[in-house]
Order: structure tokens, then sequence, then C-alpha cells
């Protein structure tokens, strides 16, 4: 089966999607910083994969605790198999058993953290249970969240030569290729749920496709300053530049025909279709 990766670089808005360790009473953001001291807010990639997982909806992967007390970790059952569980297919297994030198299967599905692409600038949301207090006229609780609205970008890239293949097991090329294009229609409105908010994390802008190499080619050449778009070029070769596909909402960026004149944009809907239409192809010719 010729070498084949699919790669895609995705923009989305949201707003306070993922926190980590609360401080005291303040929840807070994950964050990174940059060597100026910039510090910019982003959803794990481990978040990803899981609303990724959850919103494909099969049958996942049953796990169980391995270990003794304390050391006991969470991991795949040994019987779990790829050609019955997308889950591991797309994002690989450890799986320990004590007296052997245990199973692995390298991820074949790799996500990018979700970075911001505006800085955090320390907002605040001050927070009480004042409503349910006020019912027994008892004393608030008062917490305060960090809260953060901004772009974010994310890449995947998949390995669509080793999808489907683990060991002996061989999955057909049809049901290679649904398992692919399910996932691309699960990116295509992914959302995640987090304290009672359903943030939308679907495509605001979109460029990619399926190219002899695996590399992330975009993954650090889109960013959104001052609502525009920019997408490096230079490094891309005349080949590789005709097999780029891109979409876009219609409204958002304020270089929006910038962006239409140099690359070939279309409306999401039919970037997936697109790209879809592409794995659909690779998979019938092998």
């Amino acid at each position: 089966m010729k070498i084949k990766g699919l790669t895609a670089t995705v923009i989305f808005q949201a707003e306070s999607a993922n926190y980590g360790e609360s401080i005291g009473n303040v929840s807070s953001l994950k964050k990174i910083s940059r060597d100026n001291g910039d510090l910019y807010t982003y959803i794990s990639r481990q978040a990803l994969r899981y609303n990724m997982i959850e919103q494909f909806a099969e049958e996942t992967a049953p796990v169980h605790a391995e270990g003794s007390g304390d050391k006991k970790v969470i991991q795949f059952d040994a019987n779990a198999q790829i050609d019955k569980y997308p889950e591991i297919d797309f994002f690989g297994y450890m799986k320990t058993e004590k007296g052997t030198s245990g199973q692995k299967r390298n991820a074949k599905v790799r996500l990018s953290n979700a970075i911001s692409m505006e800085t955090y600038k320390g907002d605040l949301d001050f927070l009480t249970n004042k409503g349910q207090a006020d019912k027994n006229r008892v004393n608030m609780n008062i917490a305060q969240s960090e809260i953060h609205r901004s772009f974010y970008r994310y890449t995947i890239t998949m390995d669509l030569d080793q999808i489907g293949i683990d060991g002996d097991i061989q999955i057909d090329n049809a049901e290679k290729a649904r398992r692919v294009n399910k996932l691309l229609d699960t990116i295509q409105f992914l959302y995640r749920d987090i304290r009672g908010r359903r943030e939308d994390l679907k495509p605001l802008f979109i460029i990619g496709g399926v190219y002899d190499i695996k590399n992330p080619i975009f993954q650090n050449e889109v960013s959104v300053k001052e609502n525009k778009i920019a997408v490096s070029d230079d490094f891309l070769p005349d080949e590789m530049r005709q097999e780029t596909l891109s979409g876009i909402v219609k409204g958002i960026f304020d270089n929006e025909t910038e962006i239409r004149q140099n690359w070939q944009v279309t409306a999401i809907p039919h970037f997936f279709e697109a790209l879809k239409s592409k794995v659909s192809a690779y998979y019938e010719s092998n």
C-alpha cells in the first residue's frame, strides 16, 4: 500500500474550554508561556481525543486497572483488538501483563494541542451560588474562574496506510475508509461540554489534504492576528500546493477575500466532502 498521510490544520473559536489544577478558590485554565512572557491558553490533545471518540459514537475499547495498591494504572484490556474498536485503531494502546513484555500500538491518528491565537490577559469570572443559597437562607460560597475567549489552532495527522493493520489483523479497505471518513465527519461538527456549557469546536477555517508524506505541514504555518488569517506558503512545493484543500466560514475573518484568492477555498462542507473523496479513492485503489 502506497504511503499516504492526511493532515489538516483547524482554526476554531471557543471560550474557557480546558481547566487544569485549581489554586485555592480559583479554577485555572491550562496555559503555556512564550519567551516574551505572553500567556496562551490551550485545550490538550487528550481533551480533543476524548471529545472525538465520544462523538464518534462507536463502541469504545474496554479498560481495566492493572497493578496493585496505589500503583494501579488504567489500561486497555488485553483482548481488545483494532478490528472491533476504532478507538485503539486510531489512537493506539499500551497493554501490560505480568510476566510478559506487553503489547504496544503507536497512534496512527495524532493530534496537537489546540493553542489560543490570542494572549490571556488574566480575566476572571466571579462565581457564587446565590440562587441556591437564598433558598435555604445560608451564606454563599464564593469562587473565581479564569476565562478566555479566543481563536484556537490544532492539527490532526493520520497515517492512512497504517489504519486497520495490527500484526495479523488486516481490516478491509472499505472499513478503513468508513472509519476515517466518519472521524472527519466528527471533526466537522466537534464540540466540547464543560461546566454547563457546550463549546463549538467546529472549523471556521481549515486547510490540508492527502499527501505522499506524513508531516503535519500546516501546524506552524497558520495563525490568526487582528482577526486575519495568515497562511505561509513559501515552504510548500507546487505539486503539494495543487493537492491542498481549504475551507472557510463566510464573514468571520477580515482578510477572507485575500485568502480566497491565494488558496483553493470552498465552504466547509465542500472541504470535507472533497477530503473524504480523496480518502475513499486512496483505499479503493489499494
